[in-house]
């Protein structure tokens, strides 16, 4: 008999991710999805684009949370300051690929590639990734057959975390299949770690070699030039009729569920409410919120097993921050239009805002600080200790992580800590949207089986905070998620929780936020006589919640039900074994569910 086990594991600042294996005779096997073949795209062909446009170095990004967007983004930029190359970004899920054997010799390729998951693509990579790893892609059955890609140079970067089986394997395989197919690999295969947390490094190390690579085969010459913004901001005088200040375009659209901020990108969430929230830790100094959403009316549908990603707000006390050391508290609430140097550079803010929407709702102030972008931000520090600190901290990657990675401060909170007193760091608005990255959602294992709640759902996040010296860090969504909550229940935060903007003139969001769906493969068996092995230590039990909840509402309703054993690790029972009522309940109505907490 065959035992399916699932598993989930966790680990900081990373979504529980689920492995489902199959137990066959001892041994454990990754049971993958079936990849269908794929029609012919109906996208945009990349190498008439890369034609049309000029260029002659495309880099092509497969991001999930934004870093590998981030490094390729800088990567375009300093391949165009500083060799004078014609470059352009381009996300993968934005062309078709049918012409790659057409790729001019004399342009370059750059992949900059995150493996997701258990060794997955990132969302708008998969169908790139599942073109070019066919044993035949439609472009290697016409002319040269055998070597299809025979003109076609590439580099490629992989982001990847090694704590998973599959290291690396998007950039591996995507690189395999390239080279197999003829095309020519310029430098090595570059590789980060997030688990070593030295991911950047890394990448500035091989970007260098790249640079080097390149310059031999392209005849690149390195040249001297000042900082040129992507993007130009030109403030207005009175704000726009399609001004974005949290809410929808215009006053027409101000009650419309679905239109209440405008996020850039693939991923357009819905505005959804929520119905229900409650604490589920009974621990003075640690928190975990179960959330329920409403899908009523937004057409957003998930299966069990799926993931909510959740669009979080910036905390005010970030907020402020934030416009304050970069000299834009004053004119907070002034509207701006913001316009691209370039065509193909995309946008990451609404064409018409202002500085307070903008920090609150779309950068990510709070999150780690790129060690390329403080050279970048020197060159306009008007302090010169300013200036020289960010100078030390961007050369030096030991003094970078003893100062900033190891204390999780960032952007702003630097500034304060090596600027003498109250001196801003006055860095053009332009400038800033290059060197602070896009806000991003954040992904949750849904905790509810889609069989029970067919117009809801339900999340169990455990809230991010870190005690440090003198402070604590703090997540930016799951403190998002407890402020919604308090808000809700009308619980009083204490001193270290976080608020984030859900009253005041921003008060349209309210008990509203925005998702998006992503569809998992991870799922309870399609066979519901299939015994299940399922463990999932604190949160990451949220997912077995759904398959748990799924399984008795099959046996209630006459399905033969294999035996199914939960797993679920706390650290005090009396604090923090959620769901404990829950679970016993279900365990009592369905004999064929054993569990086991353990301390």
């Amino acid at each position: 008999m065959a035992l399916g086990l699932l598993a989930t594991l966790s680990y900081l600042g990373k979504i529980s991710q689920p492995a489902f294996l199959n137990l066959t005779l001892g041994k454990l096997t990754f049971v993958s999805q079936t990849k269908g073949s794929l029609h012919k795209s109906s996208k945009r062909c990349i190498v008439d684009h890369i034609n049309e446009e000029d260029k002659d170095c495309i880099i092509l990004f497969g991001s999930q949370t934004g870093n590998a967007q981030d490094f390729s983004e800088k990567l375009a930029k300093e391949g165009s300051t500083r060799f004078g190359l014609r470059t352009m970004v381009a996300d993968l899920n934005d062309y078709g690929y049918e012409s790659l054997f057409k790729f001019p010799a004399e342009k370059v390729a750059i992949f900059v590639l995150s493996s997701y998951g258990e060794g997955e693509p990132t969302d708008n990579a998969v169908e790139f990734y599942e073109f070019i790893t066919e044993d035949c892609p439609p472009f290697s059955l016409g002319a040269h057959a055998e070597a299809p890609l025979q003109h076609m140079r590439y580099a490629a970067f992989g982001l990847g975390n090694s704590t998973y089986e599959n290291f690396n394997t998007v950039a591996r395989s995507v690189s395999a299949s390239l080279q197999r197919h003829g095309a020519r690999l310029v430098g090595d295969l570059g590789e980060g770690d997030d688990a070593q947390a030295t991911t950047e490094n890394s990448f500035i190390t091989w970007k260098e070699s790249l640079w080097e690579e390149l310059g031999r085969a392209m005849a690149l010459e390195e040249r001297k030039s000042n900082f040129e913004p992507s993007f130009i901001i030109t403030e207005l005088q009175s704000p726009a009729e399609t001004t974005y200040l949290g809410e929808g375009v215009g006053k027409k659209l101000m009650g419309a569920r679905n239109h209440f901020i405008d996020f850039p990108g693939p991923n357009k969430p819905s505005i959804v409410t929520l119905l229900r929230s409650k604490e589920l830790f009974r621990s003075p100094d640690r928190n975990c919120v179960h959330l329920e959403l409403d899908l009523m009316g937004t057409g957003l549908s998930y299966q069990t097993g799926d993931h909510a990603a959740i669009w979080p707000i910036n905390a005010d006390c970030e907020v402020d921050r934030f416009l304050r050391v970069f000299g834009l508290w004053e004119k907070r609430h002034t509207s701006f239009s913001v316009s691209s140097a370039e065509p193909t550079i995309k946008i990451p803010l609404p064409k018409t805002t202002s500085y307070d929407t903008a920090v609150r709702y779309y950068l990510e102030i709070a999150g780690p600080i790129s060690r390329q972008s403080l050279a970048t931000l020197a060159e306009f520090a008007s302090d010169k200790f300013q200036k020289d600190a960010l100078l030390n901290l961007s050369k030096d990657p030991g003094h970078f992580h003893k100062i900033v990675t190891s204390q999780l401060l960032n952007l702003a909170q630097l500034i304060e800590t090596i600027g003498p007193g109250n001196v801003i760091c006055p860095v053009p608005f332009a400038v800033i949207l290059e060197c602070v990255k896009p806000l991003k959602p954040r992904y949750y294992s849904i905790s509810s089986s889609s069989l029970i709640q067919k117009s809801s759902l339900s999340c169990t996040v455990v809230v991010d905070s870190v005690q440090l010296q003198g402070r604590d860090f703090k997540g930016v969504a799951s403190n998002y998620l407890l402020a919604l909550k308090n808000q809700q229940n009308k619980e009083q935060p204490d001193a270290q929780n976080l608020t984030c903007g859900l009253m005041g003139h921003l008060d349209k969001y309210n008990l509203n936020l925005a998702i998006h769906i992503r569809h998992s493969s991870f799922k309870p068996p399609a066979d519901t006589s299939r015994p299940i092995l399922m463990i999932g230590p604190g949160t990451g039990v949220a997912p077995f919640r759904a398959f748990v909840q799924e399984r008795a509402a099959q046996f209630k309703a006459g399905h033969s039900v294999g035996n199914s054993i939960l797993f679920f690790g706390c650290r005090k029972s009396s604090e923090d074994f959620i769901y404990q009522d829950e679970w016993q309940v279900r365990f009592f109505a369905a004999k064929f569910i054993r569990g086991s907490a353990v301390n």
